[in-house]
């Protein structure tokens, strides 16, 4: 018996929003894999004084502030053509906020970039490398959060919020130690003050990966970890 005329345009409706929920989703995952490799090649561009590659990481900036643009537009039509419920619901509304944290990462890294062009024509002292420590440990969550979206994982979108507390540490390690570098010797100021710069875009980098984490918890579980860490913990 065919199927009534009824039955195949809810079919269609169904289908046609599928492929919207997923071509949304894809864009995330378009624009975070153009901010993770921002993040990566701003400290690679540090780490080297890479002045042509930290441009590069400048000029990306471009394309990532046009995705945000797509998705802002085609979340806001689902949300007033579709009118989704529940898990679509959650999904539309934290890609307009996911988008908005990925946009930040790539400011910030573009920051960094600006940053080791400016490094690059100076000696780098010694806590260099704690900035690096720092830089993977970012760039580690960046990676991670994505794949918990991609796989739907709480769980790991859970880890990577822990994981925040450590980078705050080595933060506040870097911030001290940096400070006793410029009082020894007051001709490192204007590259330690450059340092602490780079090493609070990465402080940030790591927080707007924990926001994504506690939007990821959201759209699978409909529940908020956005509570101090000593009361989850």
């Amino acid at each position: 018996m065919p199927a009534k005329p009824e039955a195949l345009e809810h079919h269609h409706i169904v289908r046609a929003f599928d492929e919207e929920l997923a071509r949304l989703t894809s864009t995330i995952v378009e624009m975070g894999g153009l901010a993770e490799r921002q993040v990566a090649d701003a400290m690679r561009a540090l780490l080297e004084g890479d002045v042509e590659l930290a441009a590069r990481v400048i000029e990306t900036d471009r394309q990532v502030d046009e995705l945000e643009e797509r998705i802002d537009q085609d979340a806001i039509k689902l949300l007033a053509l579709r009118q989704p419920m529940a898990i679509d619901l959650r999904m539309i509304a934290m890609a307009l906020k996911i988008s908005n944290d990925l946009e930040r990462i790539s400011d910030y890294a573009v920051s960094i970039a600006k940053r080791s062009q400016r490094l690059a024509e100076h000696p780098v002292p010694k806590p260099l490398q704690q900035v690096a420590a720092i830089g993977h440990l970012s760039l580690g969550m960046v990676k991670d959060v994505l794949d918990a979206y991609v796989e739907r994982d709480a769980d790991k979108a859970t880890a990577v919020w822990h994981r925040d507390k450590e980078v705050d540490r080595q933060y506040t390690s870097l911030f001290r130690e940096l400070v006793t570098y410029m009082l020894e010797d007051p001709r490192t100021i204007s590259t330690c003050i450059d340092l602490l710069f780079v090493a609070k875009n990465l402080e940030r980098i790591a927080d707007h990966a924990t926001n994504i984490g506690e939007k990821i918890v959201y759209i699978i579980h409909g529940t908020e970890i956005n509570r101090p860490r000593h009361e989850v913990e």
